[in-house]
Formats: structure tokens, C-alpha cells, sequence
């Protein structure tokens, strides 16, 4: 996956981080308006029975029962986007993980498939122009090493990264 791809995916996923974080404040303030509602149409509930007028009383009763409900449904629905942002949230930092570990994958195969009878005939055109004796500078032996090395190296940290998230699941 190319760093232009991967950001573009890093930024949409904030974007929609953001945008689920906002919806679930958005209904857990529905449900707090919806629960001041309910008690103030139990205060009518209260008064309009001191007056003696049942019929009113019923229709604020309902309505505090439906504020009641709808109170409810909100704090549901705000659970379940919670739950849904902590699901993106793991599955985005699985996708850097699995990134990560791709491009390492890449570049040490990219690395291990670099012809080295090429490589020797660079070194050995450049050290010409520069006037220099190739086998003086360069010991024999550590020419296709070092970039193996390295690469198992990253490979290693990689898979150990992979294996703690996966214990975290």
C-alpha cells in the first residue's frame, strides 16, 4: 500500500472517528434533554391532579413516559456507537499493523531480490570513477548481509507487534 493511499485512508478514518465520536455526544445529550422533559411533565402530572383534572394529568403522564422511552432509545443508540467506534478503532490499528508488516515485507524482498552481480558491477563502476581500489574498502563477505540483517530485524519487532494486538483481542 502506498504512503499516498495509506494517509488517505488515516485521514478519512479520523474523519469518521470524529463524526461517530460527535453523533454519541449528540444522543447522550438527547437523552439528558429527554430525561429533564420527563420530569417536568410528571411536575404538570403532580399539578394538574392537585387541581382535580385527571384528563391532563393523563396526557402529561404519557408524555413523561414517552420522554422516559425516548431517553432510553437514545442512551442505546449512543451505546452502540460507542461499541462501533471501539470496533473502527481496532480495526484501524490492525490495518497499521498489517501496513507496517506489508511494506517491511516488500522491502526486504525487494532487498534480498536486488541481482548482486549488479550490485558488484556498480560498486566496481564507481570506485573506478573515484579512483578507488574496491577490494581495499569493501572486505569481501559483508556485501549481502547487512541488508538481510536489517530486514529480519524489522520483521521480528514487526511480529511481535502483531502478536501483542492479537493478545489484546
Amino acid at each position: 500500500m502506498s504512503d499516498l493511499c495509506y494517509l488517505s485512508l488515516t485521514n478519512m478514518g479520523q474523519k469518521n472517528l470524529f463524526n461517530l465520536k460527535f453523533a454519541a455526544k449528540e444522543l447522550q445529550r438527547n437523552s439528558k434533554k429527554c430525561d429533564k422533559e420527563e420530569k417536568l411533565e410528571k411536575a404538570k402530572v403532580k399539578k394538574a391532579i392537585q387541581k382535580g383534572n385527571m384528563e391532563v394529568a393523563r396526557i402529561h403522564a404519557e408524555n413523561a413516559i414517552r420522554q422516559k422511552n425516548q431517553s432510553v432509545n437514545f442512551l442505546r443508540m449512543s451505546a452502540r456507537i460507542s461499541a462501533l467506534m471501539d470496533k473502527f478503532e481496532h480495526q484501524f490499528e490492525t490495518l497499521d499493523v498489517q501496513t507496517a508488516q506489508m511494506e517491511d515485507t516488500m522491502s526486504s524482498t525487494t532487498t534480498l531480490t536486488t541481482p548482486q552481480n549488479q550490485v558488484e558491477s556498480l560498486l566496481h563502476e564507481m570506485a573506478d570513477e573515484a579512483g578507488l581500489d574496491l577490494n581495499m574498502e569493501l572486505p569481501q563477505g559483508q556485501t549481502g548481509s547487512v541488508g538481510t540483517s536489517v530486514a529480519s530485524a524489522e520483521q521480528d519487532e514487526l511480529s511481535q507487534r502483531l502478536a501483542k494486538l492479537r493478545d489484546q483481542m
